[in-house]
């Protein structure tokens, strides 16, 4: 089933019904202010007619080519981002204020472009119109479970919707593209088994994973014949994930807490965690980097899986309040290669192998988003109404867009612990 959106004509009615308690921002466009509207008029019209789109505002004629920008509304949604910038953006989206015929199209031209959307001299002060970010998502034990759980509690069955059988929520590894669908298991797979070989899991060794997620790599590290100590902050995730490890009989050998990072205990042969760092904020990182030190038994290994960006966009985004971490990942920001390189040395951790891949996340969102999309029907049966699934429909082309345009990648990497920097201190 496909996400059916409605005519032009009925956009309105749609942001009519909107419920303004779950959305207050998106149900109604921020009060007019003249002058920042005009500006972002001026600003994003004449950033697109320069880029390969086929743009159309309101009841103008289109022009360009490309992937399509239909704005419906144009006086709300140059109100929107006057007043919010990117956040205005996505916002308007969700009010159904504008679509596009290729959405991640779109937003891959726009995001191979981000830093020509804004004359140079507008760019030098940013810092007094973006939003910074709310104090209330800082990642502390507290704020780390409060983000967690609206993230990750919101559903397994929303999620059981888009991700395969694996349940698995981070990128794959193909052996070829296009990628078919019933090859992203065995790419979960795939990348999963990396991970572990880097790791050197295998019978006998105890492996700590930071970040369960629906348990298929502890699930695969105790097929191995290892121990498996899996932590997670989501209460919806350990409840799904012992099932699955008491379905496959192997309750014996995996132990899944409720844990914070920063509480753990012992020293394992192994550490394993994916796509966790982008959950813990940058204030946290040393703290992050260090628990991932004392956890390590000599000799052992440690292998990430990372999403990563450019140096100097990861400091912009991390004093920035922005679309995603308003809406779908509070307190998450993705780390910089050089973030993560700085933060294990000063950890006495040294990095052993990186391999990046970002073509195979690009691939891994497709899938994710066609699947979510056509299962529209059934995420509203779940009560998400229509604005939950564009938000999402949002997000899902959004980061897509950040990997096909070399924006984002993603990394895994092995770290050993460094001894030249002798005993721990």
């Amino acid at each position: 089933m496909t996400l059916s959106l409605p005519r032009p004509a009925d956009r309105s009615l749609e942001r009519c019904s909107i419920d303004a308690q779950a959305w207050p921002d998106v149900a109604r466009p921020p009060a007019a202010h003249f002058g920042h509207a005009a500006v972002a008029r001026r600003l994003v019209r004449r950033a697109v007619t320069a880029l390969p789109l086929r743009c159309r505002f309101g009841t103008e004629p289109p022009q360009g080519s490309g992937p399509s920008l239909t704005v419906h509304d144009p006086a709300a949604f140059f109100r929107r981002i006057g007043a919010h910038g990117l956040i205005g953006f996505g916002e308007s989206y969700m009010a159904g204020e504008w679509d596009s015929d290729d959405l991640t199209g779109l937003l891959t031209v726009l995001t191979a472009h981000v830093d020509d959307l804004v004359p140079a001299p507008l760019r030098r002060l940013r810092g007094a119109w973006v939003q910074r970010r709310p104090e209330a998502q800082l990642n502390s034990r507290t704020g780390a479970r409060q983000n967690v759980h609206r993230h990750y509690d919101l559903s397994n069955e929303l999620f059981a919707l888009f991700l395969d059988e694996t349940l698995s929520y981070s990128s794959a590894v193909f052996t070829a593209f296009p990628a078919r669908r019933e090859s992203l298991p065995a790419a979960q797979h795939r990348k999963i088994d990396r991970l572990l070989d880097l790791a050197c899991v295998g019978p006998g060794k105890h492996l700590l994973e930071i970040g369960t997620g629906w348990g298929e790599l502890a699930l695969r590290a105790a097929a191995r014949g290892a121990r498996v100590t899996t932590v997670t902050l989501s209460a919806e995730q350990q409840h799904l994930a012992r099932r699955r490890i008491a379905a496959a009989g192997l309750a014996d050998r995996v132990d899944v807490e409720l844990r914070d990072y920063r509480d753990l205990e012992g020293r394992y042969d192994a550490v394993v965690s994916v796509e966790m760092i982008e959950a813990v904020g940058r204030d946290f990182w040393p703290a992050y980097f260090a628990a991932l030190r004392d956890a390590l038994a000599p000799g052992g290994r440690i292998a990430l899986q990372a999403i990563t960006m450019g140096h100097e966009q990861m400091l912009h985004t991390s004093r920035t309040h922005t679309w995603i971490s308003k809406y779908v990942f509070p307190g998450g920001l993705v780390p910089s290669r050089e973030a993560i390189e700085a933060h294990s040395a000063g950890a006495g951790l040294q990095i052993v192998s990186d391999q990046g891949y970002g073509d195979h996340y690009a691939q891994t969102l497709c899938l994710w988003r066609e699947r979510f999309t056509e299962q529209a029907g059934a995420v509203a049966a779940l009560g998400f109404d229509a604005t939950f699934r564009r938000m999402w429909e949002f997000y899902l082309a959004y980061c897509e867009a950040g990997f096909r345009a070399r924006y984002l990648d993603v990394r895994q990497l092995l770290l050993t612990g460094d001894v030249s920097l002798g005993a721990r201190p």
